[in-house]
C-alpha cells in the first residue's frame, strides 16, 4: 500500500473532483448567484421582459442548484451521485445565459429592421438549432472516448467529434458576433447608432466574450479529462485538472459577472417593450409598425433564415415596411409646411 507521502500535492484520496473542494466559495457564490436571479426576476416583473429576460433568473436557479451540491460534494467529495449532480448543474446553466443573448439579439434586430441581416425572431431558432447539432456531436463524441472498451480508431473517432463540436461552437459564436457587429457597423453609417443601442450592443458583446472565455476553458478541461485512464501518471495531470482555482476564476467569476452585467445594463432599460416599435431612419423618431412578419413555411425558415431566395427574387422588398411608414410621415410633413407658409404671412399682418 502507498505511502500518503507518495500522492501528488493537492491530491485527496477518493475525491472525484481529484482535489478537496473549497468549503467556503460554494456557499458564497450560491448567495451571489441568488441575489443576482431575485435581481432579474424583479426586473422582469418591472420592465414585462419575460420573453427577453426569462431566461437570466432561471440560469441563476441553475447555478444556485450546482453550489449548493458542490458545497455538500466538499463534505462527500467521494459519493458519486453529488458530483454528478453538481457537475449537470454547472455544465447547464451557461448556455442558458446563450439563449438569453439570442433573445437579446432578436430583439435589437426589431428595433432597427432595415439593417437586420437576418429575420430578427429567426435569430433564436437558428442558433439553438445549431446549438442541437454541437450536443449531438458531443455527446456522441464523448460517449466514443469515454468507452475503453472501444477500438482505438473508435476511441480517435470520438475525440474527432469533440474537435468539429468545438469548432462548430467556435464558428456559431463568430457568426453570431459577425450579425450584431455588421448590423452596428450599418447603423453607425447611417447615423441610427443611438446610446441606447450602442449600450445595448455592448453589453451583448461584452456577455458573447465572458460566455467564450467559459467554453474555451471547459473544453480544455473535458479533453483533458478525456485522456485520463487507469494508467495515466498522476503527475502529468493537467493543471487545470488539479488546481481549482481554474474553475473559479473561468466558471463562476466569469458567469456571476455576465449575471451582474445584465442586472446592470437590463436591455429592458434602454429597448422598447413593444418590438413592434422600431427606430425611423432619421434616428430620433419611434414609429409602431406592424412587425417583422416572415410568412413564408416555418421550415423554410430554418433552413433558409437570412431569406437569400427573397433577396434574389426581389419578395423581401414586400416585408420593408418602414419605407412606407417613412414615406407617410414625409407626406404628412409635405402637406403641412404649405399651410405653415400660408398662416405665417396673416400671423404677421
Amino acid at each position: 500500500m502507498s505511502n500518503s507521502t507518495d500522492l501528488p500535492p493537492g491530491y485527496a484520496p477518493g475525491s472525484l473532483w481529484y482535489y478537496a473542494p473549497n468549503k467556503g466559495a460554494p456557499i458564497a457564490f450560491a448567495v451571489f448567484f441568488a441575489v443576482s436571479g431575485c435581481v432579474h426576476i424583479w426586473q422582469c416583473f418591472k420592465y414585462k421582459c419575460w420573453k427577453v429576460g426569462g431566461l437570466l433568473p432561471w440560469a441563476a436557479i441553475l447555478f444556485v442548484a450546482g453550489f449548493v451540491l458542490r458545497e455538500i460534494g466538499a463534505y462527500h467529495y467521494d459519493r458519486l451521485n453529488i458530483f454528478i449532480s453538481s457537475t449537470v448543474f454547472l455544465l447547464v446553466a451557461p448556455p442558458v445565459y446563450e439563449g438569453a443573448n439570442y433573445f437579446l439579439l432578436g430583439r435589437i434586430l426589431y428595433y432597427v429592421p432595415y439593417h437586420t441581416p437576418i429575420h430578427p425572431g429567426r435569430v433564436v431558432t437558428t442558433f439553438i438549432g445549431i446549438d442541437a447539432v454541437i450536443g449531438a456531436l458531443t455527446g456522441n463524441g464523448a460517449s466514443y472516448v469515454s468507452n475503453s472498451s472501444l477500438t482505438e480508431k473508435k476511441m480517435n473517432m470520438g475525440k474527432n467529434l469533440l474537435k468539429a463540436a468545438l469548432l462548430l461552437q467556435l464558428a456559431s459564436m463568430g457568426a453570431f458576433v459577425a450579425i450584431a457587429a455588421r448590423y452596428q457597423y450599418k447603423c453607425r453609417k447611417t447615423n441610427v447608432l443611438n446610446r441606447n443601442l450602442k449600450t445595448v450592443l455592448i453589453v451583448l458583446y461584452t456577455s458573447c466574450t465572458l460566455i467564450t472565455i467559459r467554453t474555451i476553458y471547459r473544453t480544455v478541461e473535458y479533453f483533458e479529462v478525456a485522456s485520463l485512464n487507469a494508467h495515466t501518471n498522476f503527475k502529468k495531470i493537467s493543471p487545470i485538472i488539479k488546481h481549482e482555482p481554474f474553475f473559479w476564476v473561468f466558471e463562476s467569476t466569469l458567469m456571476l459577472l455576465n449575471s451582474v452585467l445584465m442586472n446592470s445594463f437590463h436591455p429592458s432599460r434602454f429597448l422598447p417593450r413593444n418590438n413592434k416599435i422600431y427606430l425611423a431612419e432619421d434616428g430620433v423618431t419611434e414609429i409602431e409598425g406592424p412587425g417583422y412578419d416572415d410568412k413564408r413555411p416555418f421550415i423554410l425558415t430554418l433552413f433558409d433564415p437570412f431569406d437569400i431566395a427573397g433577396l434574389i427574387t426581389g419578395r423581401d422588398r414586400k416585408t420593408k415596411y418602414w419605407e412606407a411608414d417613412n414615406n407617410t410621415a414625409s407626406s404628412t410633413a409635405a402637406a403641412q409646411e404649405p399651410q405653415n407658409e400660408k398662416s405665417t404671412p396673416s400671423a404677421t399682418a
